[in-house]
C-alpha cells in the first residue's frame, strides 16, 4: 500500500513539473504559429540580399510558410475559391530572410501580392542577327 501512494504521489509530482515547463510566451507563440499557418494572420515576406542589403522579393498576404532548409522555403496562399497556390523561394549564401506580422488590418485573407523589386532584376536584350 505504501509503494502504491509513493507511486502515486511521485506521478502527481512528475505531472506538475511537464505541466508548468511550458510558459504563457510558449503557448502564445505556438498558437500565433498556427493560427498563421491556417492562413489567418496577414504577413509579409521579404527576402533581402545581404550584401547589398537590397530587397529582392517581397510577398504579403496571408500564407503559410514552411522552412525546408536554408536554402529553400515554400510558401502556400489560399485562394476565395477553395484553391491554393504555392511559392518556392530559393535562397543562397547571399539572401536573407525576414516574416513580419501585420496583424490588426483589415484585409481580405485570399488576396495576397507578390513583388518583385525590378531595381534588383539585370535587364537582358536578345538580339537575332537577321
Amino acid at each position: 500500500m505504501r509503494k502504491k501512494i509513493l507511486a502515486i504521489g511521485l506521478g502527481l509530482v512528475l505531472t506538475a513539473s511537464v505541466l508548468t515547463g511550458c510558459t504563457e510566451a510558449d503557448q502564445v507563440s505556438h498558437n500565433v504559429s498556427q493560427e498563421a499557418d491556417n492562413f489567418n494572420v496577414l504577413r509579409r515576406l521579404t527576402v533581402i540580399n545581404s550584401r547589398t542589403d537590397k530587397a529582392e522579393f517581397e510577398l504579403i498576404g496571408a500564407f503559410s510558410l514552411d522552412v525546408e532548409s536554408r536554402h529553400k522555403i515554400n510558401v502556400v496562399c489560399e485562394m476565395d475559391d477553395g484553391t491554393y497556390k504555392k511559392h518556392i523561394v530559393g535562397l543562397n549564401d547571399e539572401t536573407m530572410y525576414v516574416v513580419e506580422d501585420l496583424g490588426g488590418a483589415k484585409v481580405n485573407k485570399y488576396r495576397y501580392e507578390v513583388n518583385f523589386l525590378p531595381e534588383q532584376i539585370v535587364p537582358v536584350t536578345v538580339k537575332s542577327d537577321d
